[in-house]
């Protein structure tokens, strides 16, 4: 009897690592993550992440993404404004998904990711951008779309004029990813908020 190959992924683990499951039984990475959501080593202390599949009210979910956002946590807001998506009605879901990837690409932004947290936030706009005229629970749709537009443009540089060989590339490369990671200046959700001083 030839024995069946063991796949690669099966392989890198090992034997003695098995899937993280959450008390449920539900498959979940346990593996400590910085503030914006990296993976960090075992064993390392990591930021506590928000609980998953929590049913929040529409108001609920904005107020609490609203501060994960002002405080830095644009990775945190994602997974807030991910269990409103997932738990929206299906009239409302497009509208919830943009409000994600408009967090992940926050998130993108401040990991030194200019390429992917722009179309992130390019992508996010086109989901709530429809819900532009009609915007429900006080989101600031408009807003938020022109904001992530002007941000987009911003992290993508200028034109490349082609003098410099880095000018406006957008890559996130090395000149990106040894700023501060910081976050862009938190988006307002909903019209009427103040930023926090």
């Amino acid at each position: 009897m030839t024995p069946r190959p063991v796949p690669a992924a099966a392989a890198r683990s090992g034997p003695s690592r098995r899937r993280d499951r959450d008390p449920e039984g539900r498959a979940r990475n346990a593996r400590p993550r910085d503030g914006l959501g990296r993976p960090l080593p075992y064993g390392q202390e990591g930021v506590e992440r928000q609980p998953e599949g929590v049913v929040r009210t529409p108001d609920e979910s904005l107020d609490e993404a609203q501060q994960l956002l002002d405080g830095g946590m644009p990775f945190h807001a994602h997974e807030v404004l991910e269990d409103a998506w997932k738990t929206a009605p299906e009239a409302e879901a497009p509208l919830w998904k943009g409000l994600a990837q408009l967090a992940v690409g926050i998130t993108h932004l401040a990991r030194g990711n200019t390429t992917g947290g722009a179309r992130l936030l390019l992508r996010g706009t086109a989901n709530i951008d429809p819900y532009r005229s009609d915007a429900p629970h006080g989101i600031d749709v408009a807003g938020l779309a022109d904001w992530a537009r002007t941000t987009a443009d911003e992290a993508n540089g200028p034109a490349d004029t082609g003098s410099s060989g880095t000018g406006g590339s957008g890559t996130g490369g090395a000149e990106t990813r040894g700023a501060a990671e910081r976050p862009p200046a938190a988006p307002r959700l909903r019209a009427g908020t103040a930023r926090p001083r």
